[in-house]
């Protein structure tokens, strides 16, 4: 990526709404698995005549946790060609159960054979363009007719090898920025707010009308408030060999009987983010904030600022896309991906999404929601990515709770001190971010090899 171009990432592209647990894991390999079918449709009926079987090799964490996160049933339901927002949990926690089932892809008069045998996962040291590598090939017996690369870069994002030079011709926003001090220039320079900027940039790039963009925030908001309101209602244990139990609904109980005390606040929030990861655990879906990973903290700040603070849609709304500002501006300039920057890129950044949406809300001015950003990520920094037993459960859930607290602890010190004593912007803690991204070792970007990984035996 040219981090010099400006950012041209749509609002519909960082909030997308699919089934958990993971976006790297789930999201990405869906849509690469679906482009790649689509692709190959477009091949001659004697090209398809001899092929017999779809083959997948994964690399990096998608090889070492993503069987946990259900990677094998995201492949499979992008190459029946399904995508995230239009899969049904239910459907999708059924496939592939068997280990010894195979499936049939249908590709016009052709039908290939798909099963986890199909399925390589390759453990190691390897040279890739990314950590998250996968390469799909239509196989003819043992020849390869047909063979396409994909890259999942973080919040279910991909990139198909050669795809940047087929995006060169891709439309420039109307207000083009890379960096927060282009940002601010753009805002203080035009007299617009965050949220306004935001709305006209996702305009110019041609794809949706004002009034799209606000019916798409809210349903984006929807889903958000629906997770956390079904994560609160559920009870009982977890998918998975870790056997953990939903924790949200003791939470928000615990919360209501204590309403008067001064920790209810903080019990409040903590259960509205943990009911939403929960879900996310579960398979169900979720929209990514940036990733599904971190789908806990915005939506339980969401849930806090209309059931408490009474916030209206179109405040929700705007501080919604405050919130798209700081993630274009990190998965730009670092990386969202845990496979990259551990948890900081995901938690991290949720948190710093987070605080600046609490900023904007609050009335705060574009300064104070650099700061309370640029604060949120400084305390995650260095954040490792290793679950137990490669779910997305332990420690996972309870970082969305986490970083939550985080986000507001951000915004109150951002907005209660005095601007002229902050010494570090959001571009360079960004910057911080990404050389601390870099210089991680792999065992501790999502591929539970090291760390809290290692310290429990699963039940």
């Amino acid at each position: 990526m040219d981090r010099t171009k400006p950012i041209t990432t749509s609002l519909f592209e960082l909030f997308k709404i699919g089934p958990g647990p993971s976006s790297s894991h789930t999201i990405g390999p869906m849509k690469a698995a679906f482009d790649f079918i689509n692709r190959i449709k477009n091949f001659s009926a004697d090209t398809l005549a001899s092929a017999t079987a779809i083959d997948v090799t994964l690399f990096g964490s998608l090889a070492a946790t993503g069987k946990a996160h259900g990677i094998d049933r995201a492949l499979l339901s992008g190459l029946l060609g399904k995508l995230p927002d239009a899969c049904e949990p239910q459907w999708f926690s059924s496939l592939m159960k068997d280990n010894k089932e195979s499936y049939l892809v249908p590709v016009k008069s052709v039908k290939l054979q798909f099963s986890a045998s199909s399925i390589h996962y390759m453990r190691g040291k390897f040279d890739l363009p990314h950590p998250n590598t996968m390469i799909f090939r239509m196989m003819a017996g043992k020849k390869v007719v047909v063979e396409e690369e994909y890259y999942s870069i973080g919040g279910g994002f991909i990139v198909r090898k050669g795809e940047e030079k087929d995006q060169v011709d891709k439309k420039i926003p109307k207000y083009p920025y890379a960096t927060m001090k282009e940002l601010k220039n753009h805002i203080l320079q035009n007299k617009l707010s965050i949220p306004e900027l935001i709305l006209q940039n996702e305009m110019s790039l041609g794809k949706y009308s004002r009034e799209e963009i606000s019916a798409g925030m809210d349903s984006i908001l929807q889903f958000m408030q629906d997770a956390v309101y079904r994560g609160l209602m559920a009870d009982g244990v977890l998918p998975g060999t870790i056997q953990l139990h939903r924790k949200a609904m003791p939470l928000y109980t615990k919360a209501r009987q204590h309403s008067q005390s001064q920790d209810s606040f903080l019990i409040f929030l903590n259960a509205y983010c943990e009911a939403a990861a929960e879900e996310n655990a579960a398979g169900n879906i979720v929209v990514t904030a940036p990733t599904s990973g971190s789908s806990g903290v915005i939506p339980g700040l969401i849930y806090l600022m209309k059931n408490h603070f009474y916030y209206d849609q179109q405040k929700l709304r705007d501080g919604l896309l405050t919130a798209a500002s700081i993630g274009f501006l990190v998965k730009h300039n670092a990386s969202i991906s845990g496979a990259e920057m551990g948890c900081m890129g995901e938690i991290g950044t949720a948190s710093a999404m987070g605080a600046a949406m609490l900023a904007f809300c609050a009335g705060c001015g574009i300064d104070v929601i650099e700061a309370a950003a640029e604060i949120a990520i400084e305390h995650h920094l260095g954040m490792t990515c290793d679950p137990i037993g490669g779910y997305v459960q332990i420690p996972c859930i309870e970082r969305n709770a986490m970083g939550a607290v985080k986000a507001y602890n951000s915004f109150l010190l951002a907005s209660s001190g005095k601007l002229a004593y902050q010494k570090v912007s959001l571009d360079s803690v960004i910057n911080a971010m990404k050389m601390t991204g870099n210089d991680m070792s792999k065992k501790y970007k999502e591929t539970s090899e090291a760390g809290l990984a290692l310290s429990s035996t699963e039940c």
